[in-house]
């Protein structure tokens, strides 16, 4: 499935897809600054662009929407606002819309969010790997495999761990498997965090 929706052509194509990257790093950095003091909040599953003649749709889809709504006093209209400041289109040419992830942790963009954070809290990582295995247990997925690079623990060599569950093929092409990369700063250095979910497609 595609996050983007919008034609161009030849000659407008670079620029709108660079327009397309701004978006989603002005929502992703808004949203992550509304929310900044609330340790519960688990992050967008991804954010899906769909552009036509004369409106923008941008719609935002979080495992947790009542926290965006609940926050949206402090933050949400003026993201729209500054939004369409910066993109040059009015407010009634830009949508902006909440919906909920019915499995968020069922999203790897999401449980990676998840992971980043017990690790920047010195969480153990093998710890906060069987913790996000057993958070993906729970939804109807086939399988998950988690891979940390980077110095973990504080350990002066860098290596890489990773965890699995259940089947994760990803030499078969048909196979659903979604997919994330994603950084996590602490005090050590950076981790990477990758994290492949087979999703049952029955």
């Amino acid at each position: 499935k595609h996050y983007s929706y919008w034609f161009a052509q030849n000659k407008n194509y670079p620029q709108l897809l660079e327009w397309d990257r701004e978006i989603r790093d002005f929502v992703e950095r808004n949203i992550q600054k509304i929310l900044k003091n609330v340790s519960n909040y688990g992050g967008i599953g991804h954010i899906e662009i769909r552009q036509k003649t004369d409106l923008v749709q941008i719609n935002i889809h979080t495992g947790f929407p009542d926290l965006l709504i609940e926050e949206q006093s402090l933050g949400i209209s003026q993201m729209k606002i500054d939004l369409g400041k910066k993109l040059g289109l009015k407010s009634q040419n830009l949508r902006v819309n909440l919906i909920s992830v019915t499995q968020p942790y069922g999203e790897p963009k999401i449980l990676a969010e998840h992971v980043a954070l017990q690790l920047r809290n010195r969480v153990p990582f093998r710890r906060t790997m069987k913790k996000a295995i057993e958070l993906i247990g729970r939804t109807t997925d086939r399988g998950i495999k988690i891979q940390i690079a980077g110095r973990l623990n504080g350990s002066e060599m860098a290596r890489v761990e990773w965890a699995t569950e259940g089947r994760v093929p990803l030499q078969t092409v048909k196979a659903g498997i979604k997919y994330c990369c994603h950084p996590a700063q602490t005090i050590y250095g950076v981790l990477g965090i990758k994290i492949w979910i087979f999703r049952d497609t029955q």
